[in-house]
């Protein structure tokens, strides 16, 4: 079974027992996780879309937090003299996917 699941305002395409990198969540490593925001569900050839959400949910566990790549942000006026050099590294939360649940 597999689902499409909004989380943080992005689209994931989920099965049980895979691991997703998205965006920071407020949660604690090791927490329980449910997403009732359930766009599609595919079970075999059976393919459940809502209009929005499907009445489905599922349910994933808090595997770590951390932080992505450093992307450097550098801004620069030509005979000016005005030189910027900022860098960000952006959060992210890892969670794995512990089951899909229809009908609740």
């Amino acid at each position: 079974m597999q689902a499409i699941v909004e989380i943080a305002g992005k689209q994931y395409r989920v099965a049980p027992n895979q691991r997703h990198v998205v965006p920071h969540l407020k949660a604690d490593v090791g927490q329980t996780l449910e997403f009732r925001t359930v766009l599609a569900t595919l079970d075999g050839d059976a393919i459940q879309v809502g209009t929005p959400y499907v009445n489905a949910t599922v349910t994933a566990t808090v595997v770590a937090h951390g932080k992505g790549e450093k992307v450097l942000v550098f801004k620069k006026k030509r005979r000016k003299g005005y030189k910027k050099l900022r860098g960000h590294r952006q959060q992210y939360t890892e969670i794995e996917i512990t089951g899909i649940t229809l009908g609740t």
